[in-house]
């Protein structure tokens, strides 16, 4: 019996569940959407509704890994978001825009990160123009790069 082939499939599997398949980006890359500002009747809000570019799309469920700034949200709760820029320029207090942030969804607790704190993590990348409680980018099951 010829064990080659068995045997490469189940490399390329567990290469891919070690994470070595994923693709790093970066902030340039996600800023391929455009807002629209929108009415959301449920809650009465205007709120920017966004329309991702195919570069985009493309990522959409793929593992990458991104470096940016930790902004702690909630302690308590382990909710963190990272950002392209430091908190006094970020989406939340600066001028940049939504796609310079993304919540971050760890895969197990998190250690405890510092405001402006950069560091890079890999997860599953999904994008959201539904759920107007989340950002409109979420690494899932993310872990640290060291």
């Amino acid at each position: 019996m010829n064990w080659t082939k068995p045997l490469f499939t189940a490399l390329l599997v567990a290469c891919s569940y070690l994470g070595f398949s994923q693709e790093s980006i970066d902030w340039n890359t996600l800023s391929d959407v455009s807002f629209e500002s929108t009415y959301y009747p449920d809650i009465d809000e205007y709120l920017w509704f966004p329309t991702f570019g195919e570069s985009v799309k493309k990522l959409d469920g793929k593992e990458v890994s991104i470096q940016g700034y930790i902004i702690p949200v909630d302690l308590e709760e382990g909710y963190f978001v990272l950002s392209a820029y430091p908190y006094s320029a970020c989406f939340f207090c600066g001028n940049a825009g939504p796609e310079s942030v993304m919540s971050l969804k760890f895969r197990s607790k998190p250690r405890r990160y510092e405001l402006d704190e950069v560091a890079t993590f890999k997860g599953k990348l999904r994008i959201n123009d539904s759920n107007v409680d989340e950002l409109n980018y979420i690494l899932e099951g993310c872990v640290e790069i060291k």
